[in-house]
């Protein structure tokens, strides 16, 4: 379900959000600001991309960059823009059965941190994941510093808030889907895990892992194997060695097809 007021604005800013926003057109640019000071070339060539898309472009000092974006590491440039659009779970479902790419999903449970959140979907983008669902409840919501921390990649995906992602696993599973969960208490190793048909991937957050509830709606558990005296990895580490995992299997079983 979307609740987000797409009549309201936010400000992305740093050079690979505000290109990729404007690669990927899915949502509303109202005004492109750079600053007047020493941008830099790669900031004039997407002040350009602007220019051609019709979107205004304002030379502002960069003291006022940095209010505007409450970060002073905004590369000289930003963008006041509608709210991330999100995707309804329903029409992910339809597009997906229409789309031999639609069969690998990824489940975020309980990542609070942008940073992770940002790590994770860029993960997601470059391994082919086609459709991302976090709750509603209990996560970090899809915001500018996410867009900054994917390296823009946010502006990408296909992303689904859920009230209940307990019924959402049923929904997945009622259309075919295998959810695998990484937990680092268990057995089989990612590696020996079969993820080359339609699955879901659930990841959870680093200090709680998966939720109790969510966990015993996952048809298969497996971990990372790892040595030394660290007991577990950071949640977007993890995370992105299981989906790189998945493209891994996934493309060798489609060289055998």
């Amino acid at each position: 379900m979307s609740t987000r007021d797409y009549s309201k604005t936010e400000t992305i800013s740093g050079i690979h959000s505000v290109a990729e926003a404007l690669a990927a057109r899915r949502r509303r640019i109202h005004r492109i600001y750079i600053s007047r000071d020493t941008p830099a070339k790669r900031v004039d060539k997407i002040a350009d991309h602007g220019r051609r898309l019709d979107i205004p472009v304002s030379a502002i000092p960069c003291e006022e960059l940095g209010k505007m974006t409450k970060n002073p590491h905004h590369q000289d440039i930003a963008a006041k823009t509608a709210p991330f659009p999100l995707s309804e779970f329903g029409a992910m479902i339809g597009k997906a059965k229409k789309d031999p790419s639609g069969s690998f999903w990824l489940i975020m449970d309980s990542i609070m941190d942008p940073q992770n959140l940002g790590a994770l979907v860029r993960s997601a983008v470059c391994t082919g994941v086609f459709g991302i669902i976090i709750p509603k409840d209990r996560s970090c919501a899809p915001t500018p510093a996410v867009s900054r921390a994917s390296a823009g990649a946010l502006e990408h995906a296909r992303l689904c808030i859920v009230t209940n992602l307990a019924n959402t696993m049923k929904d997945l599973k009622n259309n075919h889907f295998w959810t695998i969960g990484l937990d680092q208490k268990e057995a089989r190793p990612v590696y020996e895990t079969d993820m080359t048909g339609a699955c879901v991937l659930v990841i959870g957050g680093e200090d709680t892992g998966i939720r109790p509830l969510v966990r015993r709606h996952c048809d298969f558990l497996c971990r990372i194997p790892q040595t030394g005296p660290i007991e577990s990895l950071n949640a977007s580490v993890a995370g992105g060695i299981a989906m790189y995992e998945a493209m891994r299997q996934r493309k060798t079983e489609n060289k055998k097809q």
